[in-house]
């Protein structure tokens, strides 16, 4: 989706000519690949410099949702995540440890989405969608059920039934202010200690 992929025409480091770049992207149910998406943002109206004109070397790979990569030792599992239209989570493994990304994922009421509990299986990190927390999810006012974002407190259920040793809640909602987060540090700590709510710049040793 286009909240993931709209600062590309803008990363400098792509128009410098000695640079080299790498990109994996899941092929989409209609069949569009990586490089159609990026580069269909990169056509008027919406941007004046098309893609072909970025001066760095840039290798495209597409791949199922589903496939396993691998990317010299590192090993890389996809699985689909329940999203509208679709989304892909993300298992990395290298050298003993591994690290899981789960975007843009939403919870099933009734049951544990198998796809993220094996993607996360005694990860040593999770790094899950937590766009709302489970107050904001069913407000009666304003429901978000169906829009395909999950909860820090689902996150928290889904690390502990899948051996997850730390767990990073982020895309966190707009509208959540500093303060907010400070909260649902507080809270998730209070039942997860190795539980942390991600920021610009955090980095996060896997031990």
């Amino acid at each position: 989706h286009w909240d993931h992929i709209q600062g590309f025409p803008f990363f400098v480091p792509a128009f410098v000519p000695i640079n080299k770049f790498h990109i994996y992207g899941a092929i989409a149910p209609d069949g569009t690949t990586i490089k159609e998406a990026l580069s269909d943002q990169m056509v008027n109206p919406n941007f004046p410099i098309p893609l072909q004109v970025m001066g760095s070397e840039i290798k495209f790979y597409d791949f199922r949702n589903g496939d396993v990569i691998k990317v010299d030792d590192i090993e890389i599992e996809t699985a689909p995540l329940n999203h509208p239209n679709f989304a892909v989570g993300y298992r990395v493994s290298w050298e003993g440890k591994t690290v899981v990304y789960c975007p843009d994922t939403e919870h099933y009421e009734d049951r544990f989405d198998e796809n993220v509990l094996h993607l996360a299986r005694k990860a040593d990190l999770l790094i899950y969608d937590a766009t709302y927390t489970n107050e904001e999810y069913h407000d009666v006012k304003s429901p978000k059920i169906g829009w395909g974002h999950s909860t820090w407190e689902v996150g928290v259920e889904i690390a502990k039934k899948a051996g997850v040793k730390q767990i990073a809640m982020f895309q966190h909602d707009p509208g959540h202010n500093d303060d907010l987060l400070d909260e649902v540090q507080v809270s998730l700590q209070s039942i997860f200690p190795n539980g942390l709510v991600a920021k610009e710049g955090m980095t996060i040793p896997i031990v």
